[in-house]
């Protein structure tokens, strides 16, 4: 294989890795739009029980073609190069630009959600019953749980568990699941801050979940496609409740490092935020970024029409 093969492989993997980072677009949407979701799927299925006795015996030549590394490797490279670049960036802008960056948000989970729809064939009474319990659990899981999490081991671990089954389902962000589990930003900061710690524990929950449930979300798929992305699109629906940009702090607690941070939130109107915090809504230039995000999403899809209809030709 060419050197410049596995350079674009590596590219596709940044690709990725930058939609895993924002919420709202998946990286498994990216790997469908380049071409690599099929492959892509097909070698984690190969991280098996065959994949790990044959590692065991040392016979690694072996593993390495059972696996098919020459993919994977500069897939995952391009990956980790990305969301290492980019986290610092997002903290950042969540801490000082929080409106504009959720409005960003809430855009591209809206047009997400509505990309996610066109891939259910058939809307009838299950399909139906499905987004309602996916819109229903999410906005359950968004007013019951507060908005800081336990940071505890096993929680990261799960939260890595979780998210990365994102990056096997088109529409479906990894970022984003992150956000609902309220560690986006504690995962964005170890990253950025280099927190090796963390770090590790949330890879090893990544590797556990996303070998654990790429089967089971692939037989879901195959057996109950239109169920399980019905549900997959309430739940995002259901969620936009915690992303809305405009918030009233309703409790708060103080971190580790001594600063005050908000526990309990309501949404509230812009102008409802500008009362009670004296501070600009900033709602021109949330419309405009709530736009951008629609049409990033707009232009994914249109992208993948253009790739599809060159493959029918």
């Amino acid at each position: 294989m060419k050197f410049s093969h596995y350079l674009i492989l590596a590219l596709k993997g940044c690709a990725m890795g930058m939609a895993d980072v924002v919420p709202g677009v998946s990286g498994g949407t990216i790997a469908f739009i380049s071409g690599i979701y099929e492959e892509l799927i097909d070698s984690i299925r190969r991280v098996d029980l065959t994949a790990l006795k044959l590692l065991v015996r040392g016979r690694f030549g072996e593993f390495w073609r059972h696996i098919n590394g020459r993919f994977l490797l500069p897939v995952l490279l391009g990956i980790g190069v990305a969301i290492f670049s980019l986290a610092r960036l997002m903290t950042y802008l969540l801490t000082n630009h929080p409106i504009a960056i959720w409005s960003f948000f809430f855009g591209l989970i809206v047009a997400s959600a509505v990309l996610v729809s066109k891939q259910i064939g058939k809307w009838d009474l299950r399909t139906v019953a499905a987004f309602v319990i996916g819109v229903a659990a999410a906005w359950w899981i968004t007013v019951a749980s507060p908005a800081e999490t336990p940071n505890d081991w096993w929680f990261v671990m799960l939260s890595g568990a979780i998210a990365i089954c994102a990056m096997i389902l088109p529409g479906i962000s990894g970022a984003f699941i992150l956000l609902l589990l309220g560690k986006y930003q504690y995962i964005m900061h170890a990253v950025g801050a280099m927190d090796i710690p963390v770090i590790l524990i949330f890879v090893v929950g990544a590797v556990a979940g996303i070998i654990s449930f790429s089967h089971l979300l692939s037989w879901l798929l195959k057996h109950w496609h239109d169920v399980t992305v019905a549900v997959l699109m309430g739940f995002m629906i259901g969620s936009l409740n915690k992303v809305w940009p405009w918030k009233e702090v309703l409790e708060t607690y103080t971190d580790s490092h001594g600063k005050v941070q908000p526990l309990v939130e309501a949404n509230v109107l812009p102008g409802r935020f500008e009362a009670l915090t004296q501070q600009d809504a900033q709602l021109g230039e949330a419309v405009v970024l709530c736009l951008v995000g629609l049409f990033s999403i707009y232009c994914i899809e249109l992208a993948a029409r253009i790739i599809l209809k060159k493959k029918e030709r």
